[in-house]
């Protein structure tokens, strides 16, 4: 018999209906020469501390670093997970063959592999790979099964994850906490330390501070009206050559924090006084026409970007409702990270659409289009369709399965993805930008406008009633209000209106889930450029799989909470990054090349005993800074004081009182 493991029952039971393998029995399906059976998520973890050493069971700072010789696994102590597993173990006992049916991912690779090195599989195992689960892409990968062999570095990549989060969660929490927790023994408070979780709180802690400590400042803008447009004064630093003056004696616009005006009333009514009873004069029109792409397809970070813009779902939410559209069938594997689809997908297009068309009249232009590449056939651009950026996984779409029985939240989701899929075999908008330059005495003006030529793709998102559809990004925002100006002409001028406003600088925006994803997949840094974006992934904290579970960590242990919209450290999360001496704990940048270390072991470009000897040696710097700090500890000097960390540092805690004890930080 061949035994299939898939990662749930509900896959399981898909993959024996395909199989032929409808009997039911306690814990699997039989049927045509097949067992299907299933796991129900992580059945082995590592070893706690104490299973390695009975010294490591408390917690005491003598016994740290905890690297043990070699890392082992066990099957988790639940009575729902020892039977299941034990069913497994029975099976494979009797098996000629293993089908590794695990979910598609690194992390699904870890989780079978532990439970057959458990279960002492002795037989060949094979390895199926699908993005769906409808009956025709199980057959298809049914037909193309691997040898496990040709994973092992996708296995290695996640053996390393799985340790690496061991060794720094383990050994730092209790430094931290046995060094700087408050109260002791078993009302202490525990402090949590993660390899990615404490960078991604030291983003949110760094802003809320940035908001904090921001301080206003007033500046002034200057706008002037003419023929019914306002144009904007432009400063010398900022004019573009052609309008460039040299004279900047009474135009000096502030620029020590990047204001967009003057920093003072003064400088502002300078120019006024200048302008106003001279005419202003049209120096140069310039009309360029563009291509406005059609949105990426959505990756998962992407998506729950969108979902959470548009409708407040957390990151956790929307995870949750794509697992549950891809269980049922109705769009591909959700954990992945490119926006991408293969090129073997375009032959399947025409019939994904078919399959939404009850649901969606925006897919009525594009049926009965041929996906062979020739003109007037369906488009094949290379924004869409790129072998070289999908390795795994493509981008998430429709199966082309109807979309029946969804909840309202599935619903909208789904109306996401499947848009955003239609909307890229709809030709390009075409645009017309109009950039209008004046001059009034020595001082340079513009005005800019942007007019719709051909919509395009965006006809896809004009129909629907939903606001909320239409993608957020720049390039892609509603145009229907953009500014037509009036046809000026070179060298034509007339009578203006000046207007001053005061303004006021307005301080960094707090986190939203949306945009601490963002600053996740970057690594802290504000990007808005997709291709750019996209090249920076690999040194993301953590993966798309896993970045919604880290946010929700820390919702759970209180370091964070949400207010609207808004993600806000809490006082225990702000004195936890400030409690962190070791700047390794808290870089974004650090823990993003870490994590494109695992994605290089993936891809077999680096070796895991390499990054195993990296961890292990962080994790001795990391308790090493700890043990070494003094903070808290009586003052040597005066016996009476406790030292105290600055910024700098050491020092006594009596020192107003005399104590001239000091010790470099």
């Amino acid at each position: 018999m061949v035994l299939c493991v898939a990662e749930k029952p509900s896959a399981g039971r898909d993959i024996a209906k395909v199989l032929g393998a409808n009997t039911r029995r306690d814990g699997y399906m039989e049927g045509n020469g097949y067992w299907v059976t299933w796991t129900f998520g992580h059945l082995c973890s590592l070893y706690d501390p104490n299973d390695y050493n009975e010294q490591w069971k408390g917690w005491n700072m003598s016994a740290l670093p905890m690297i043990p010789e070699r890392f082992s696994i066990k099957v988790t102590q639940d009575e729902g997970v020892q039977k299941q597993f034990n069913v497994i173990k029975q099976l494979m006992a009797q098996a000629t063959e293993v089908i590794n049916c695990g979910d598609p991912g690194q992390e699904g690779e870890l989780i079978q592999r532990w439970v057959y090195q458990q279960a002492g599989c002795k037989v060949p195992v094979k390895r199926l790979w699908t993005s769906s689960l409808t009956e025709e892409a199980i057959r298809d990968a049914f037909k193309q099964l691997k040898d496990q062999s040709a994973y092992q570095h996708l296995y290695e990549a996640g053996l390393m994850r799985a340790i690496g989060d061991w060794l720094l969660g383990m050994n730092a929490s209790r430094a931290y906490t046995l060094r700087y927790a408050r109260n002791g023994g078993q009302n202490r408070q525990i402090l949590s330390i993660g390899r990615v979780q404490t960078p991604t709180l030291a983003l949110i802690v760094k802003r809320q501070q940035e908001i904090e400590h921001f301080v206003p400042r007033t500046y002034y803008e200057l706008k002037t009206l003419y023929r019914d447009t306002l144009f904007s004064y432009v400063s010398p630093k900022d004019a573009d050559s052609a309008a460039k003056t040299d004279n900047t004696e009474n135009a000096e616009a502030a620029d020590s924090n990047d204001l967009k005006g003057f920093a003072t009333l003064e400088q502002a009514q300078a120019v006024i006084d200048s302008i106003k009873d001279q005419p202003l004069t049209i120096t140069s029109v310039e009309k360029k026409k563009s291509t406005e792409y059609a949105p990426r397809l959505f990756d998962l970070t992407s998506l729950q970007v969108e979902c959470n813009k548009s409708y407040g779902y957390t990151a956790e939410q929307t995870l949750k409702l794509i697992q549950s559209l891809y269980e049922k069938h109705v769009t591909t594997y959700p954990r992945v990270d490119t926006t991408y689809l293969s090129e073997d997908i375009y032959a399947h297009v025409p019939k994904t659409l078919e399959g939404i068309k009850d649901y969606f009249p925006e897919v009525q232009p594009l049926l009965g289009l041929k996906a062979d590449g020739k003109k007037g056939s369906l488009p094949k651009s290379k924004k869409v369709f790129d072998n070289k950026k999908v390795t795994d996984h493509h981008a998430i779409i429709p199966t082309g399965q109807r979309p029946d029985n969804l909840t309202e939240q599935e619903k909208k989701v789904f109306r996401k993805i499947a848009l955003r899929f239609i909307a890229v075999f709809y030709p390009d908008c075409q645009v017309s930008n109009t950039t209008v330059f004046a001059k009034i005495g020595e001082y340079d003006f513009k005005v800019t406008g942007r007019q719709v030529l051909i919509p395009g793709w965006r006809e896809v998102f004009a129909k629907s009633q939903d606001n909320t559809d239409t993608p957020d990004k720049p390039e892609a925002a509603d145009t229907s209000a953009a500014q037509v100006l009036p046809d000026f002409v070179q060298g034509e001028q007339g009578p203006h209106e000046p207007q001053l406003k005061e303004k006021t600088t307005t301080p960094p925006k707090y986190y939203t889930e949306a945009t601490l994803l963002r600053a996740m997949e970057t690594a802290g840094k504000t990007v808005e450029d997709e291709d750019l974006r996209d090249a920076m992934k690999e040194n993301g904290i953590g993966r798309p799989s896993t970045r919604a579970a880290i946010i929700e960590k820390l919702f759970q242990r209180r370091y964070i909470e949400r207010q609207g919209k808004a993600v806000h450290a809490t006082p225990l999360g702000i004195d936890l990054i400030a409690k962190i001496i070791s700047p390794l704990l808290m870089s974004a940048e650090l823990t993003g090349r870490w994590e494109k270390r695992l994605r290089m072991i993936e891809r077999g470009e680096y070796e895991a005993r390499e990054f195993l000897g990296e961890l292990k040696q962080m994790t001795t710097e990391v308790v090493r800074e700890v043990k070494a700090d003094q903070t808290g500890l009586p003052c040597p000097l005066c016996k009476q004081g406790r030292i105290i960390r600055g910024r700098t540092r050491y020092g006594c805690s009596r020192w107003r009182e005399g104590c001239t004890y000091a010790a470099p930080f």
